[in-house]
């Protein structure tokens, strides 16, 4: 079937959390590659807990409790100054070099993100990155409470798009969201930027592993879930040809 719309996941497909490590190490030089990765494991972690738990606040309520949690958990004083700075990063997330070209590549189609991000989260990243000239619809799970990877979450495409699933392509790179939208049953492509080879590679030439190595193990690399997303790719930069072929 033809593919009629893109739609992107934000956090990590589109922008780079790990560009929040500049501001954490400035404010706490030493330690900003843990706080940054404790930080995004929390965060995905608390917007989980809270959907099983059926207690949902949005993910900017997740994103601070968990940079206060890695603080606290790290021994790290703080004051309101230091900790809205780390925080405001949110807004201004490096886009990927690959990501606005990608986008315009594919105008023919309806482009549009779908994101555990609250409104106001979401709406200040696009508009600090320039993509609101891009995007047709930038779509908070905020609408019906509930995080990704829940199947209530995806609903939201049709309804905000009015496009059936099997005409539309879903882009993540992250691996429990591209199961979730596999499952829903949706058209995915994966983006794999960390392959099991450089994972090996990168245990082996250090004694210690890196805050950053962790990270990619545990949430960069494909789940065992059942279900595997129909096309992996190695960036954005792939997908126009990809979607072009599925037209």
């Amino acid at each position: 079937m033809t593919i009629k719309a893109v739609v992107f996941d934000a956090y990590g497909t589109l922008y780079d959390v790990q560009s929040v490590a500049d501001v954490t190490e400035d404010a706490f030089p030493g330690y900003g590659d843990i706080i940054t990765q404790v930080w995004r494991i929390k965060q995905l972690e608390y917007s989980w807990l809270r959907t099983l738990m059926r207690r949902y606040q949005d993910f900017s309520v997740a994103t601070r409790d968990a940079l206060a949690y890695t603080l606290r958990s790290l021994g790290l004083q703080y004051d309101a100054a230091t900790f809205a700075r780390i925080i405001d990063k949110y807004q201004h997330l490096d886009l990927y070099p690959d990501a606005i070209t990608a986008l315009e590549a594919m105008k023919d189609k309806k482009l549009a993100i779908l994101s555990n991000g609250s409104p106001d989260m979401l709406n200040a990243l696009v508009q600090n990155s320039g993509l609101d000239r891009l995007l047709d619809a930038t779509i908070s799970v905020d609408a019906h409470k509930v995080f990704k990877p829940a199947p209530e979450a995806y609903t939201l495409i049709e309804e905000v798009l009015a496009v059936r699933p099997a005409e539309v392509m879903f882009i993540s790179s992250n691996p429990w969201d591209a199961c979730g939208a596999k499952a829903f049953g949706l058209n995915v492509a994966w983006i794999e930027r960390v392959t099991p080879e450089a994972m090996a590679l990168a245990c082996v030439e250090t004694e210690t592993v890196a805050p950053l190595t962790m990270f990619k193990a545990l949430r960069t690399q494909m789940d065992e879930l059942g279900v595997v997303p129909d096309h992996r790719i190695h960036g954005l930069s792939e997908l126009p040809a990809l979607v072009s072929a599925r037209s």
